[in-house]
């Protein structure tokens, strides 16, 4: 085996949250509260953390099937009343920082992909001082929301990167299916807000459980 063997990907685009946030456990209680504060019934922290990573208000809707799609205005206000509260209270998992300055140093293009608002991840970006980390990112606000694969396909086309030279990595169903819309390999987080054993039908190249072994799997196989 060659010392330094072909390097298998360009182009690394990460979901942010519950892949390098530490936010699932405060996005999930932000959803709970806004539904309530417009009179809906509570959704199980279950059912509030499978829509984290789509869309805003798509991810609100589904959360909150009993509130009339004329209060989903109301809705996403109070979500983001609620999370605009708590926001400098999540940092990144450890390890994201010398993993991502590992992949920069090593020549990767880096993206985010996520279903924040483009403010919500500007915001987000400033207050971990990531700037300059990442060369590209689309938010769900400014593009589609997962699983539509149009983000992943506009960064491949900023990037000039072909689908199997493009890596996605997400902790949801939500991103891995993104992956596989858009003719994606990906890799799955199980440390997020979806339980893993719904990755398997999605096909990752692997499923990893923490940051440390997912900066292991980049050293040997990206």
């Amino acid at each position: 085996m060659p010392l330094n063997p072909p390097r298998q990907f360009d182009l690394i685009a990460f979901d942010w949250d519950g892949t390098l946030f530490d936010s699932t456990a405060i996005i999930t209680r932000c959803i709970q509260a806004a539904v309530v504060d417009v009179g809906g019934v509570r959704p199980t922290d279950q059912a509030a953390s499978y829509v984290i990573g789509m869309g805003l208000i798509q991810a609100l809707a589904h959360a909150a099937p009993d509130v009339p799609a004329e209060r989903h205005a109301d809705l996403g206000e109070r979500y983001r009343h609620h999370y605009f509260l708590h926001q400098h209270d999540i940092s990144l998992f450890d390890g994201v920082l010398p993993l991502l300055a590992d992949l920069k140093q090593r020549g990767f293009h880096l993206a985010v992909a996520t279903g924040k608002s483009r403010r919500g991840l500007d915001e987000a970006l400033q207050a971990v001082e990531l700037q300059g980390l990442f060369d590209g990112s689309r938010t769900a606000d400014e593009t589609a929301g997962k699983p539509h694969p149009l983000m992943l396909r506009q960064l491949m086309r900023e990037f000039d990167v072909s689908p199997q030279r493009t890596l996605m990595v997400g902790d949801t169903t939500h991103d891995l299916q993104m992956a596989r819309n858009a003719g994606c390999p990906s890799v799955g987080v199980s440390y997020g807000a979806h339980e893993p054993g719904a990755f398997e039908a999605l096909n990752p190249l692997t499923v990893v459980h923490s940051v440390a072994e997912l900066h292991r799997w980049f050293s040997a196989h990206a």
